[in-house]
């Protein structure tokens, strides 16, 4: 292993206790794990919590032992690298997004493999960076499910939510007519980034779909959850194609060679599990890209809440019971350690 700077044996990480709770969560001092030889080792400046921080802590949805450190985002600096990773990646400052079976980055250090890492600009500051992986490269592995056709009719359903927020943008640049189905405090935002028309949501148990809307659109992305996916299958013209981000649906949603959908499902778990290092590199290149163009403006970055290190249970418990809006972060300063 290679080293840029010293660091001792321990480090403080909040860690899992079995519990769906998470103020059940402890901030321990715990060993630094140990490199294999294709991770680098990031010193974490700033971490990104997501919906499925919260949601995968309840036992028995993901291979976990208690002891377990949780978190999939981060930003830091690449202080240590694997015996087959080129030193060159010593000293970059780096974004990546960790598989749920790893240990994560609700902690001080965190060992990454080389294959997920995205370098950061140096226009672009860390917690900007660390707000972007999840949301962002599950936006565009969305939008890589669709066939592109100019000024098609895309809706775009949980719009106003982090992954909509990316999606709208690429989907705008992409060509598509995009409609997004949100709540109306958003729309103002999305209309200044391009979307052409808005649609209150989600839509309530129950209520029918505004009958303009049937057999409308070339292809929906839905980030609610499966039932509301498949409610909203009636939007969709023939051949059209149905993308999943939350939930996979469990039966088709139309009768055999009727209107004949394409049904998608996305998950950055995927390519952790089966992916190979051709496909990450296509997804961290255009992550990279993807930060270039959040230092130079050309796409527009989610707005943030930043916490300290100690406050990290509180900070995802307030965003399990969406108790505010914004994307929550936690600063790693010597202070909270």
């Amino acid at each position: 292993m290679h080293k840029s700077e010293a660091y001792g044996g321990s480090h403080r990480a909040w860690v899992w206790r079995d519990s769906a709770d998470p103020l059940q969560l402890t901030l321990e001092d715990i060993d630094i794990p140990t490199l294999t030889s294709h991770e680098v080792l990031v010193r974490n400046a700033v971490i990104a919590l997501n919906p499925v921080d919260w949601k995968v802590l309840t036992p028995g949805l993901v291979n976990w032992q208690p002891g377990h450190v949780p978190g999939v985002d981060g930003s830091g600096t690449v202080i240590a690298v694997g015996d087959k990773v080129p030193q060159s990646w010593l000293g970059q400052r780096v974004a990546y997004h960790q598989s749920l079976n790893k240990p994560g980055s609700f902690a001080q250090y965190t060992p990454v493999e080389q294959r997920a890492l995205m370098r950061i600009p140096d226009a672009l500051d860390f917690a900007t960076a660390a707000s972007f992986p999840c949301p962002g490269l599950t936006a565009w592995l969305a939008l890589e499910k669709l066939p592109p056709r100019q000024n098609a009719p895309l809706l775009i359903s949980g719009a106003g939510g982090a992954v909509g927020h990316y999606l709208v943008q690429l989907a705008v640049a992409r060509g598509f007519s995009v409609t997004a189905m949100c709540n109306p405090r958003h729309w103002d935002r999305l209309r200044a980034m391009g979307v052409s028309h808005c649609m209150a949501g989600p839509l309530a148990d129950g209520a029918a779909l505004p009958g303009h809307a049937v057999d409308h659109f070339y292809a929906l992305i839905d980030s609610v959850d499966e039932d509301h996916a498949a409610r909203l299958a009636p939007t969709l013209q023939a051949n059209g194609h149905l993308v999943s981000v939350q939930g996979r649906l469990e039966n088709w949603p139309n009768a055999p060679f009727g209107r004949t959908l394409s049904l998608h499902e996305v998950a950055l778990g995927a390519l952790h599990e089966f992916g190979y290092d051709a496909a990450w590199r296509r997804l961290t290149d255009r992550g990279e890209q993807m930060l270039r163009e959040l230092a130079s403006q050309r796409l527009t970055p989610l707005t943030t809440v930043i916490e300290d290190f100690s406050g990290l249970a509180q900070l995802l418990e307030r965003l399990r019971d969406r108790q505010f809006s914004g994307k929550p972060l936690i600063q790693i300063s010597e202070a909270s350690l």
